[in-house]
């Protein structure tokens, strides 16, 4: 075996999630700040099915539950996963069989299983918002099975968690299936809650396949471009007449789009957009914004050392796909700092994310190499707007899609991006989409991506006339190509261009 195969083998790591509702195992390719799931598999157990009202798991759910983990663990060997962490969540810690369920659960896996208290199943819920929601700044909500976890978060700080018996399963149990009784009980529970009071003008983060399941239908019914559900975004007050129209819908049989939704998870709709609608109206957020980023990850994350965790968890995904699909990963941090030159000499206005996003745009600019010259932009735009990543909104994806297809498809009128993707952005980010595509297409076309060529090139203004002066190493790489493509860059902005050789 060679030692890079051996060191992959040893470095990936895997989590088998016992939930209330659904039992899971994801493997990624290795602990880093940016996780990458080379498998993820999942059954729908419904172990909580009866806890609230009987006090046990129920019988069939834990043989479903237990023939799921045997699968897991052949699989865990078949792929020689590194590490296994099992977590078990509400119905496991609540239910008087718990104990012996997770003893039989354990010598199957091979693993110790952590039973996860609610605050610490809150916290982690948290942590995995914090790595998949850049600069995060609202209440997380994580709505399983057996419970929903509330919990403060502002930047990399956690508040307290709090657990309340509301997740679909246990509502559906306690309510004896009655929607009037599940309401009164969803009222009481979040009536004076402090995680909610606190969300006011914030965002909301909704965790928890239920929720998703209710955002892959709003997707849908409102023709949404994107099928990313990691970061989608609606108003609160949109949001809030969309679930209340659900509900009225799914409660009369009449829902359309429901054959999108697995059919263990169908009769749990209604639930689920119960507690949402009480939360939208008690904690009066801005926005929701579904994460696909919760317990598992936040568990991964909260393993990493400072160091890693304090990383940006886009620009760590951006290097990641550069050391993979750029013909020489060294020449973005060339063109990183070529650009950096460049904005400052030309003295263009850049915000902070802004800057972000032209330095993640340089890692990603040399992706579609492979591709065929014909479809190198396509091709490109869509790895990079349904890329498996976080710390990056829907808007910033989009941007970030159109600078890269620009980059190959060019700026002319004949080879213009989609409407359905430049609806998502503003007039002043297509704009600066297409000033970044224009450096990057002049940074590539002179050094051929390789690295040491961009930083022998340096910027300089005369009047209202950018030079671009190649050192007289690098003189001959200049070309009429080379010179229109500059000049096409200064026209963006708003000067003539010329290239110098010393």
């Amino acid at each position: 075996m060679s030692g890079s195969r051996a060191r992959k083998i040893a470095q990936s790591v895997a989590v088998i999630d016992i939930g209330s509702n659904s039992v899971r195992l994801v493997v990624y390719e290795d602990m880093t700040r940016n996780l990458a799931p080379v498998f993820n598999e999942k059954t729908l157990c419904g172990l909580g099915r009866e806890v609230q009202t009987t006090g046990l798991l129920a019988a069939d759910a834990v043989q479903k539950a237990l023939s799921s983990l045997r699968r897991f663990r052949a699989l865990c060997r078949v792929m020689k996963v590194g590490r296994v962490h099992a977590i078990a969540t509400a119905a496991c810690r609540d239910a008087t069989n718990g104990p012996e369920f997770i003893a039989e659960a354990e010598r199957i896996c091979g693993a110790r299983i952590e039973i996860l208290s609610g605050p610490r199943e809150a916290r982690l819920s948290a942590l995995g918002v914090i790595s998949g929601v850049y600069r995060p700044d609202g209440i997380v909500g994580d709505l399983g099975g057996g419970s929903l976890e509330l919990i403060d978060v502002r930047g990399s700080r956690v508040g307290s968690g709090q657990t309340l018996p509301l997740g679909g399963l246990a509502l559906q149990d306690i309510s004896q299936k009655s929607l009037k009784r599940a309401e009164r009980i969803v009222k009481a529970e979040l009536s004076g809650i402090a995680q909610l009071t606190s969300g006011h003008g914030r965002t909301f983060y909704a965790v928890g396949g239920t929720w998703r399941a209710l955002a892959r239908i709003h997707i849908i019914q409102s023709g949404y471009p994107l099928r990313v559900m990691h970061g989608y975004t609606i108003p609160a007050t949109e949001a809030l007449a969309f679930v209340r129209r659900l509900r009225r819908l799914a409660a009369a049989g009449t829902l359309a789009d429901i054959e999108t939704v697995a059919d263990a998870r169908r009769p749990l709709l209604t639930y689920a957009a119960l507690v949402l609608e009480y939360i939208l109206r008690i904690a009066r957020p801005k926005a929701i914004v579904f994460s696909t980023y919760g317990v598992r990850e936040g568990l991964l994350y909260e393993k990493l050392p400072g160091d890693e965790r304090s990383q940006d968890g886009l620009v760590a995904a951006a290097r990641t796909l550069n050391l993979l699909r750029s013909r020489s990963p060294r020449h973005a941090d060339d063109l990183i700092a070529w650009s950096d030159r460049l904005i400052r000499v030309a003295k263009v206005r850049e915000t902070e994310e802004e800057r972000r996003l032209r330095h993640v745009g340089c890692l990603l600019s040399d992706i579609g190499w492979r591709a065929h010259p014909d479809h190198r932009g396509e091709q490109s735009m869509d790895q990079v707007i349904n890329g498996h990543f976080g710390a990056i909104s829907h808007q910033d994806r989009a941007f970030l899609a159109l600078a890269i297809y620009y980059r190959y498809a060019g700026l002319n009128e004949e080879n213009e991006a989609p409407e359905s993707v430049r609806a998502l952005v503003t007039a002043h980010m297509l704009e600066r989409a297409r000033l970044l595509a224009a450096i990057f297409r002049v940074g590539h076309l002179i050094s051929a991506a390789q690295p040491g060529v961009l930083p022998a090139t340096r910027f300089r203004t005369v009047g209202r006339k950018l030079q671009l002066v190649l050192d007289h190493r690098i003189a001959d790489l200049a070309a009429d190509r080379v010179s229109n493509r500059f000049k096409q860059l200064a026209r963006l902005l708003g000067r003539s261009g010329a290239i110098i050789k010393r």
